[in-house]
């Protein structure tokens, strides 16, 4: 694919003329590699806006092996889109590509190169012809030869910068004297071309940092919980690859994503922690995303958010409060707004030892499969100062906020027409996220310990249960006094995949609107699931997201609902927390009416006042055959027995 087969007729073609409705508009082509430097021409598009002397352009060189998802990102720009061969064969007045690769020499117009990542970091043997991406393994040796000279820098070397001798490009952006300093000792030719101008991607990172509240609650994130983000770059040797020479883990450790995956669900509590994935665009359109989600499917049941390739990268950055990373420019953009980062992979001979991502590796901390997941991300994240990486940070970009003023200068001073003065050079601000609350359908093992019975107070751990990992040990909660003594109990969401679950489980879930048609009010529903589910204690009608409705196997029909927090806003804890603290307390022997009217539910840091309220009981259903009321009685008592724990003398 470059760009599709058939060639245009209008805006440009032979008989264009005939066709258009804006004549002698300046030319402007935007030259997509793959979905990763497309990204980056989209953040500068906005500055071509409101001017009716500009005709933009698309086009796919073809070079690149991840084409997938190119097709659809150039329909969601809605530019007129060039085969690559027409491109070649049509004059513009500007180019704008964001890689290297390809015939960019055979295109004619004025050329300029932005970089799609934080400046130029990546070493990659030297090319025996131009591709977009580099080579995913080290150096090519003949056997029994040893280089002398390590590779050179993607973007910075000859190879890349120069054909027949003389630069490629007309401008070459860099977002840091840094930059400029490699650039001249690796290709002092191509220096005359650098122009520095920022970063767009970072400016439009820093204007939205005032929004880190709202980005945090669209990720479904409360107060007193902590976002982890597990950010990957592609290749081999990435976080998400699985070649260990690239880990930061024990010298010829095994492939570290499966333990990482596991541990996340095994160690971080649910309603304590909310995790995310952000990963390189190759791996999502290098794999398939089919593929993808599935390899993340039993993180992804346990409550992990996979976001998508294209948007919502930046603002989970934003919202995060951890960052477990690798080489990549996403983890180094985290660090440069102050996010405490950690390692899980970093293979430094890769990288260009003077680049500033080279120096992330030499400063953070690094992820050690020998330790406790949870302690290591909570010292990360306790230990931090927000200046840790603040030199790391200046190095981002030399001119912060200004990149839209300088990229707009230099595009139109090469197309030789002023700028439109009655609209500033803007570039478009992160949108906020669609609500993600949440939502874990793999099976989940619940630890309360009763605070206080009166007035009742109790405070709730749940972890998800996926694979083979073991079941969560009380000990390791650091909330709970040695000698704490917790019961447990086990819940299963009702579209779980583990069906077989659901007919041990002490309290079942689902969610569904009040009104949903499918399932009946909730007081249907939960009649129905108690009879269904004949050994489940409780069972929990999620209709909000701050409210459910329960019904407990004595037949009480009760509303749950959370406080607002002092701005009027929901509380953003699961319901089914409520659901798992109420059936705690009855199974404890307390009664109903002593939870009136409202319980504490404490997950972590963070208290949740809920509201107790007894619903009127709607006409009773006939009872169905083979009640096992008694067994389940006998079966739940068993089932809730005090777990002490080894701390406890």
């Amino acid at each position: 694919m470059a760009g599709g087969t058939a060639r245009l007729r209008v805006p440009v073609g032979e008989d264009a003329d005939r066709w258009i409705t804006r004549t002698g508009c300046r030319r402007v082509l935007l030259v997509v590699h793959n979905v990763t430097s497309a990204t980056r021409l989209l953040d500068v598009l906005p500055l071509f806006h409101s001017d009716v002397r500009v005709q933009m352009f698309a086009t796919c060189t073809g070079s690149s092996p991840f084409l997938a998802g190119v097709p659809e990102l150039l329909a969601r720009a809605g530019l007129p889109v060039l085969p690559w061969e027409q491109a070649k064969d049509t004059d513009f007045d500007l180019v704008v590509s964001a890689s290297y690769g390809g015939e960019l020499g055979s295109l004619r117009g004025k050329l300029t190169v932005l970089s799609h990542g934080t400046g130029y970091n990546k070493r990659l043997a030297t090319p025996n012809h131009r591709t977009t991406e580099p080579p995913n393994h080290r150096t090519t040796e003949p056997p029994n030869h040893r280089t002398t000279e390590p590779p050179p820098v993607f973007g910075l070397a000859p190879d890349w910068l120069l054909e027949d001798g003389r630069p490629l490009a007309t401008a070459t952006v860099l977002s840091h004297p840094e930059q400029l300093d490699r650039l001249r000792s690796a290709c002092p030719e191509a220096a005359p071309t650098a122009v520095l101008a920022g970063d767009p991607c970072y400016d439009r990172i820093l204007a939205a940092l005032p929004q880190r509240d709202r980005f945090r609650r669209a990720l479904g994130v409360g107060p007193g919980q902590r976002l982890i983000v597990v950010s990957s770059t592609w290749a081999s040797r990435s976080l998400f690859g699985g070649d260990p020479a690239g880990g930061a883990d024990e010298p010829g450790a095994a492939d570290l994503l499966p333990w990482l995956l596991s541990r996340l669900a095994a160690e971080l509590p649910a309603d304590e922690y909310r995790t995310a994935a952000v990963l390189h665009p190759n791996i999502w359109y290098g794999h398939g995303p089919g593929q993808v989600q599935a390899w993340l499917d039993s993180a992804r049941r346990a409550g992990l958010e996979a976001i998508p390739p294209l948007d919502g990268w930046r603002q989970a950055l934003i919202a995060a409060d951890c960052v477990l990373g690798d080489h990549s420019s996403v983890t180094y953009y985290a660090a440069s707004i102050g996010i405490p980062v950690v390692l899980g992979a970093f293979p430094q001979e890769d990288l260009d030892p003077r680049s500033p991502v080279a120096a992330l590796g030499r400063t953070a901390p690094r992820l050690l499969r020998r330790g406790s997941l949870r302690a290591q991300i909570d010292r990360a994240i306790d230990a931090h100062h927000p200046d840790r990486y603040k030199a790391l940070a200046e190095q981002t970009s030399s001119s912060p906020g200004e990149s839209a003023v300088l990229l707009r200068r230099l595009f139109y001073d090469l197309m030789g027409i002023p700028e439109p003065e009655a609209h500033p050079a803007l570039l478009d601000p992160l949108p906020l996220p669609p609500y993600t609350p949440t939502r874990v359908t793999a099976p989940i093992r619940v630890l309360v310990r009763q605070l206080s019975a009166d007035p009742p107070e109790l405070a709730v751990t749940r972890y998800a249960v996926v694979g083979d990992a073991p079941d969560p040990d009380p000990a390791r909660d650091p909330a709970a006094p040695a000698g704490t003594a917790y019961t447990a109990h086990s819940a299963a969401d009702e579209e779980t995949r583990e069906t077989g679950r659901l007919s041990v489980a002490d309290v079942v879930v689902r969610r569904a609107a009040e009104d949903d048609a499918r399932l009946g009010p909730p007081a249907a529903w939960a009649s129905e699931a108690l009879d269904r589910y004949p050994y489940c204690g409780l069972v929990a009608y999620v209709d909000g997201p701050d409210r459910c409705v329960v019904r407990t196997r004595e037949g009480d029909l009760v509303r749950l609902s959370a406080a607002t927090d002092p701005d009027g806003r929901p509380d953003l804890c699961d319901p089914a927390v409520y659901a798992s603290a109420l059936h705690a307390w009855l199974t404890d022997g307390h009664t109903l009416d002593a939870a009136l009217p409202v319980i504490t539910v404490r997950t972590g840091t963070a208290a949740h006042h809920v509201t107790v309220e007894p619903l009127p009981q709607p006409p009773p259903a006939p009872p169905s055959a083979g009640s096992h009321a008694s067994d389940w009685a006998s079966s739940a008592r068993s089932r809730s027995a005090p777990i002490r724990s080894p701390f406890s003398s």
